[in-house]
């Protein structure tokens, strides 16, 4: 592959920094320099925002059935440009091809789904008084300002805006630093099927341009998906200038339950697959803390030991591999981490825990997938969100001891449990403070479903009608008559 150059995209043209700096795009499985990204500065972003401020009127005032159009042919063109942009990212993030191109799929019926459920976005009528009207009316923010993830770009940049522009926002979008390639490239089909300032794209550093984009005035309402860090410093940063809605979608821990009438090889093939291994474990839903009960440890943990080992690392764009590296230097090194030894002492390694032998793996960011047995509650490893494929796993006998353990966590993203009693299931489903539940699976994502948090790990949900909601402000509207 060429090496890749990408613009940012400002007003409906493709440009470079006004500063004329880039940054390099380095491919985490190798190290080398595959391409580059103009590095934004403060103004840059200033000027998208001014152009987005500029364009949401007349987007806004647009019928909603043509703005679902648009919308829709925007997502056609982009599935002529699947394959480009999916092996872009790829070479980019270090994720495998296979899950790279669901999520771009994903990413399409995201963008489907929110144009064809905009027009049911309307407002009430509400008996007040007898002798007038009263009805509310739903109305654009105007200027959306959307922070991306590294382990997703492409997906979260279209699917994770869609929303706000199906019901009339302009969006400005700041691609993932160490991953910004596929979101560079695909604003050249943003340029080509969307309105000028409508949807915009500025590549820089969080202190400077992240910071410009948070801190602007017009800018009132923001989305992240990312760290709690990073999470807090938006909100501190948004609010010392102005009162602004801000839905973050941060970290987890998540726990998954197994109860002694559980099937062990069904629940140790969802926790591997719920892991998300192809996603080097780089996902906050991921369930990263297995319980299992006693009657059923040692098989359940032998059977996830066999899975993970078996797992297959390699070229992340080859169909035979199943786990790429992570994604950039600085989270390999926090990863890598949690293998010190006076930090484990007490777990049982069972599988990984260190870098893959072999020439292949002597640059870049790799680790091997791993899993601990008989970690405890007092551990990092049980405690802090790895962000990488580190799975542990526990015995528990007592239902109300595992269930402290299960929600003493500051976050509270997703939870899983598996039993065959619907009456355990519902009952341990609503003590656990945790935003989504899977029952007899694990971290799935489904088109409509809200995805959110309890907790540390964010505010607001994402990915259903509460969404396309959340972009709009509610306007009383009262008609003396």
């Amino acid at each position: 592959m060429e090496p890749i150059e990408g613009r940012l995209l400002i007003d409906g043209e493709l440009v470079e920094s006004e500063t004329g700096r880039w940054a390099p795009s380095i491919d985490p499985a190798t190290e080398a320099v595959i391409g580059r990204a103009p590095l934004g500065s403060a103004r840059d972003m200033h000027r998208a925002i001014d152009a987005a401020e500029r364009a949401w009127p007349a987007w806004a005032a647009r019928e909603v059935d043509e703005r679902a159009e648009i919308l829709r042919a925007f997502g056609d063109r982009l599935a002529q440009r699947f394959d480009e942009l999916s092996r872009i990212e790829v070479r980019d993030s270090g994720n495998t091809l296979r899950p790279t191109q669901h999520a771009m799929d994903e990413t399409l019926k995201t963008l489907r789904f929110y144009a064809g459920i905009a027009p049911m976005m309307r407002g009430e009528t509400i008996p007040a008084s007898s002798r007038h009207m009263h009805m509310t009316l739903l109305e654009p923010y105007g200027v959306v300002g959307r922070i991306a993830a590294y382990n997703h770009p492409a997906l979260f940049s279209v699917a994770r805006t869609a929303a706000a522009l199906a019901v009339g926002n302009a969006v400005v979008v700041k691609p993932p630093e160490t991953s910004p390639l596929s979101v560079l490239i695909l604003g050249e089909v943003a340029q080509e099927m969307l309105p000028p300032g409508v949807f915009n794209i500025v590549n820089g550093t969080g202190a400077e341009a992240g910071d410009a984009l948070v801190r602007h005035p017009e800018v009132k309402r923001l989305a992240l998906i990312g760290s709690v860090a990073t999470g807090r410093a938006i909100q501190r940063s948004a609010a010392e200038v102005a009162v602004k809605h801000v839905t973050l979608e941060l970290g987890g821990k998540n726990p998954m339950i197994v109860f002694a009438d559980a099937d062990a090889e069904a629940a140790a093939t969802s926790a591997v697959r719920g892991m998300n291994f192809p996603w080097q474990g780089q996902s906050c839903g991921s369930n990263s803390r297995v319980l299992v009960h006693r009657d059923l440890y040692e098989d359940v943990l032998e059977r996830i030991t066999a899975k993970v080992a078996a797992l297959r690392l390699g070229d992340p764009m080859a169909d035979t591999t199943d786990m790429g590296p992570i994604n950039n230097a600085k989270s390999y090194a926090h990863v890598t981490g949690f293998f010190d030894r006076q930090q484990t002492a007490g777990a049982r390694l069972m599988t990984g825990g260190k870098r893959p032998d072999g020439a292949e793996f002597a640059r870049g960011f790799w680790v091997e997938p791993t899993v601990y047995g008989d970690v405890a509650p007092h551990m990092r490893l049980w405690r802090d969100e790895i962000f990488g494929p580190v799975m542990s796993v526990a015995p528990w006998d007592d239902y109300e001891t595992m269930l402290a353990d299960a929600n003493d966590t500051s976050y509270g993203l997703s939870a899983a449990i598996w039993t065959n009693d619907i009456s355990t299931a519902i009952t341990t489903a609503r003590r656990l403070r945790a935003g989504s539940i899977f029952v007899n699976g694990s971290n799935t994502h489904f088109v409509g479903m809200p995805w959110g948090g309890f907790k540390n790990s964010g505010v607001e949900r994402e990915e259903g009608v509460e969404e396309m909601r959340s972009y709009l402000e509610t306007k009383a509207l009262n008609i003396m008559l």
